[in-house]
C-alpha cells in the first residue's frame, strides 16, 4: 500500500524542480538573446570600421567587447546545457516512476480481470447472491460485485491516463535531448568564433604597437576629454548639492522642505538598485573604473566614472528614473550632456546630438532626454550615475 501511494504522488513532487529548471532556462535564453543582439551590433560597426584604418584603436575596443560578449554567451550556453542535463535526469526519473506506476496498475487490473473471467457467467453471480443465508448477506454480496465492477472500470481509466502521461514524458524527454544536442553544437561553434576573434585582437595589438606614436596622440586627446568631463561633472554636482542645501535652509519654515522631498526621492531611487532600466539599448564597450590601456599595458587610463555603450545610429536616450533636469552642457568629445537629479543621486546622459529637455524640467522613467550623436564615426553613448560626489558603477544599478 505504501509503495502504491508513493507511486501515485511522487510524479507531482518531481514536477517542482522541473518548473524551476524551466524558469532558469528561460532566463538564460533571454540573456543569450541579448548577447547575440550585442554581438550583431558590434559586427555591424566592425564592418564599417574595416574601411577606415585610423579606427584601429576603436576597432580593438569593439573586438574586445565582442570577445567579452562571446565569453558571456558561451558561459550562458554552458549553464543552459547543465540545466538541460538536470531536466533530462528529472524527466527520466519521472518516466521511470510513471512506468512503475503503470506496471503496478496493470498487475492489479490483471488480477481483477482474471477473477472476473473465472466467474464470467452472469448466472453464477445471480446464484451467488440468491444462495445468501439472509437478506443482509445478499445485499453485501451484491455490493461486493458492484465494487468489483467499479474497481475494474476505475483501474482501466487510470491505466489509460498513465499511458497518456508516459507518452507525453517520452516526447518531452526526446525534445530535451534534442535541445541539449543543439546547445552542444552551438557551444562548439561559439568557441570557434571566439578563437577567431582573439586572433583578430592579437593582429590589432601588433598593428597598434607598430604605430605607437600615432595612437598615443589619439589616446592623449581622449584622455584629456575624459578628465575634463570628470572635472566638470564633479563641479556641477558640487554646485547642485550646495544649492539644494542653501534652499533647504531658506525653506526651513515650510511644512515640507525641499530636503524632505529629496530625501524621499533618494530613498525611492536607492530602493530600485539593480532594477533601473537601461537608458539605451546597446553593447558595453567601456566599463566603469580604472583600466590600463588595451595595448600599452604600462599606461593607466583616466578613471571612467560611467559606462559607454555602442548603439544604433540615432538611438534615443531615456531617463532611468523620475527626477529633475539640473544641467544641459556641451563638453568636448561628449557633445551635449544632460544631468538629472534624483534627490542626492544624479544621472548623466552624454554624447547627445540633440536634447529633448531643458534645465528645470521634470522627467519620468523612460522619458526621452535626447538623441545619441555620432562623434568621429562612433555611435556611442556615455552614462554615469552618482551618489552625491561619489561616482557609482551603473552596472550595479541597472537591470541585468
Amino acid at each position: 500500500m505504501r509503495k502504491l501511494i508513493l507511486l501515485i504522488f511522487l510524479p507531482f513532487v518531481l514536477c517542482l524542480p522541473v518548473t524551476a529548471q524551466k524558469t532558469s532556462i528561460k532566463k538564460l535564453e533571454s540573456q543569450r538573446a541579448q548577447l547575440e543582439k550585442d554581438i550583431a551590433l558590434l559586427n555591424r560597426k566592425l564592418d564599417q570600421n574595416s574601411k577606415n584604418s585610423s579606427q584601429a584603436l576603436n576597432t580593438l575596443s569593439l573586438v574586445r567587447s565582442k570577445i567579452s560578449a562571446r565569453e558571456g554567451l558561451i558561459k550562458g550556453c554552458d549553464q543552459t546545457l547543465k540545466l538541460l542535463g538536470d531536466s533530462i535526469a528529472t524527466c527520466q526519473a519521472q518516466l521511470n516512476l510513471l512506468q512503475a506506476r503503470h506496471d503496478t496498475l496493470s498487475l492489479y487490473y490483471g488480477r481483477l480481470v482474471r477473477g472476473a473471467y473465472k466467474n464470467r457467467d452472469s448466472r453464477m453471480w445471480y446464484m451467488y447472491i440468491l444462495a445468501s443465508e439472509s437478506v443482509g448477506q445478499g445485499l453485501s454480496r451484491a455490493s461486493y460485485l458492484r465494487r468489483l465492477s467499479s474497481d475494474m472500470n476505475g483501474q482501466a481509466v487510470k491505466i489509460r491516463e498513465t499511458s497518456a502521461q508516459l507518452e507525453v514524458e517520452r516526447e518531452r524527454l526526446e525534445e530535451l535531448k534534442a535541445e541539449a544536442a543543439a546547445m552542444r553544437k552551438q557551444i562548439v561553434q561559439e568557441r570557434a568564433k571566439l578563437k577567431d576573434e582573439e586572433s583578430d585582437a592579437g593582429r590589432l595589438v601588433n598593428q597598434l604597437q607598430k604605430d605607437r606614436k600615432q595612437f598615443e596622440k589619439q589616446l592623449q586627446q581622449k584622455n584629456k576629454q575624459k578628465q575634463e568631463l570628470n572635472r566638470k561633472i564633479e563641479q556641477l554636482i558640487r554646485e547642485q548639492s550646495q544649492k539644494a542645501a542653501s534652499g533647504s535652509k531658506k525653506g526651513s519654515g515650510k511644512k515640507t522642505t525641499s530636503t524632505e522631498i529629496d530625501t524621499a526621492l533618494s530613498k525611492e531611487f536607492a530602493a530600485n538598485k539593480g532594477r533601473l532600466p537601461w537608458p539605451v539599448e546597446g553593447a558595453i564597450v567601456e566599463r566603469f573604473g580604472k583600466h590600463n590601456h588595451p595595448v600599452y599595458k604600462n599606461v593607466e587610463l583616466p578613471q571612467n566614472n560611467g559606462v559607454t555603450l555602442l548603439v544604433k545610429p540615432g538611438a534615443q536616450a531615456k531617463a532611468v528614473f523620475g527626477g529633475k533636469v539640473t544641467q544641459v552642457v556641451v563638453l568636448p568629445g561628449y557633445n551635449q550632456c544632460v544631468m538629472v537629479s534624483h534627490g542626492e543621486y544624479f544621472t548623466l546622459y552624454a554624447k547627445l546630438r540633440s536634447v529633448a529637455v531643458k534645465p528645470g524640467d521634470s522627467v519620468k522613467t523612460g522619458q526621452v532626454v535626447g538623441i545619441v550623436d555620432s562623434i568621429g564615426g562612433e555611435d556611442q553613448f556615455h552614462f554615469e550615475l552618482w551618489k552625491g560626489t561619489s561616482p557609482q558603477n551603473p552596472e550595479n544599478w541597472l537591470r541585468q
